[in-house]
C-alpha cells in the first residue's frame, strides 16, 4: 500500500505556498500543520456577502462578487472540514438559499446574474432557472449530516427526494450530488432504497480505469473519505489511492483535469485541489505517520 510520505507531503505545502489563494495556505496550515480553524473562518467570511450568500470568486470559474448557490456549496464543505456548521456564517447563507429557491424547494445552479460577470463559459442559465440537484442535494445534505436547523432545509430536502425519485439515466455532476446527499440523508432507509435503484446508473458516470483522461469523475470523487454507502470495493478504492500519490506533480501539486478558462483559475483551482486531495489521503490512512 503506497502512501504520501513527509517530503511529499513538504512539496505540497510548498506548491500550496507558491500557488494557492490565501484561503487554501490558512486550510493547509489548520489542516496539516500548526495553523487554526479560526484563521479558515475569518477568511472565508470575507468571501460572504450581505445578502449571505457566497461569492468573490470562492468558485473559481466565477469571478464576480455577487452571490451564487455554487459557492456557498464551496464554503459549507470549508466548513464541514472543520466541524464548524454551527458558525455565524451558515443562517445567512441558509437565509440567501431560501431567497433563491424556486416554488420546488430547491437552488438553481446558477442564477441569471452571472451573465453581468466574467466566469467560465459552461455557466449559462435561462432566464427564470429551475431548481437543480446540483448544488442542492450537496447543501442539503452537508446541513442534515450537521443537524442544522433551518426553514430552508425542509423543502429543500423534499425537493431533493422528488427530483431523484425521477431519475432514471443521470450526469456526473449530477450523480455526484446524489451520492453527497443519499450519503448524509437523515432517513437512512430511503436513501439505501434510492442508491439500489440507481446504483448501475450512478456507477455508469464514473471512470473505473485510473489512467482515464479527460474530464472524468473518479471513484474518489464520489468517496472522498469512507462511505456508508459502498458503492466502490476496496481493490477500487486502493488503486485509485496510489494512483492519486503517483499523480502528484514534481512541483508538489494535483492538477485539474478540464481546461482553465483564464490564467488565475488554473493556481487557485490547483491550490484547493492539492488541499482537497491531501485530505483524501488523510482520510484513509494513506499520509505517513
Amino acid at each position: 500500500m503506497k502512501v504520501l510520505t513527509k517530503e511529499a507531503l513538504a512539496r505540497a505545502e510548498r506548491f500550496i505556498l507558491l500557488n494557492a489563494r490565501l484561503i487554501d495556505r490558512l486550510r493547509f496550515a489548520a489542516l496539516f500543520a500548526d495553523g487554526t480553524a479560526e484563521r479558515v473562518l475569518a477568511a472565508l467570511r470575507l468571501y460572504q456577502n450581505p445578502d449571505g450568500g457566497f461569492g468573490n470568486a470562492l468558485e473559481p470559474d466565477l469571478r464576480g462578487a455577487g452571490s451564487q448557490p455554487e459557492p456557498v456549496e464551496i464554503a459549507f464543505w470549508i466548513l464541514d472540514e472543520f466541524a464548524a456548521l454551527d458558525d455565524p456564517m451558515v443562517a445567512p447563507a441558509c437565509d440567501y438559499l431560501a431567497s433563491v429557491s424556486t416554488g420546488e424547494g430547491g437552488v438553481p445552479f446558477v442564477l441569471p446574474s452571472v451573465r453581468e460577470t466574467p466566469r467560465a463559459p459552461w455557466w449559462q442559465t435561462d432566464d427564470e432557472p429551475p431548481g437543480s440537484l446540483v448544488p442542492t442535494a450537496a447543501l442539503a445534505g452537508i446541513l442534515q449530516a450537521h443537524g442544522v436547523d433551518h426553514p430552508w432545509l425542509g423543502p429543500a430536502t423534499e425537493f431533493c427526494w422528488n427530483r431523484i425519485a425521477q431519475v432514471e439515466e443521470t450526469s456526473q455532476y449530477e450523480a455526484r450530488a446524489i451520492v453527497q446527499f443519499l450519503e448524509r440523508a437523515a432517513d437512512r432507509d430511503r436513501a439505501d432504497r434510492e442508491l439500489a435503484r440507481l446504483r448501475d446508473s450512478l456507477l455508469a458516470t464514473v471512470a473505473l480505469d485510473p489512467d482515464a483522461e479527460g474530464h472524468v469523475h473518479f471513484p474518489l470523487d464520489f468517496a472522498p473519505r469512507p462511505s456508508r454507502l459502498g458503492l466502490f470495493d476496496d481493490d477500487v478504492i486502493d488503486r485509485h489511492l496510489d494512483a492519486m500519490i503517483d499523480a502528484q506533480s514534481d512541483e508538489g501539486g494535483w492538477a485539474i483535469n478540464f481546461e482553465p478558462f483564464a490564467p488565475v483559475v488554473t493556481a487557485e483551482w490547483n491550490g484547493y485541489l492539492t488541499v482537497g486531495n491531501l485530505n483524501v489521503l488523510r482520510a484513509y490512512g494513506r499520509l505517513s505517520s
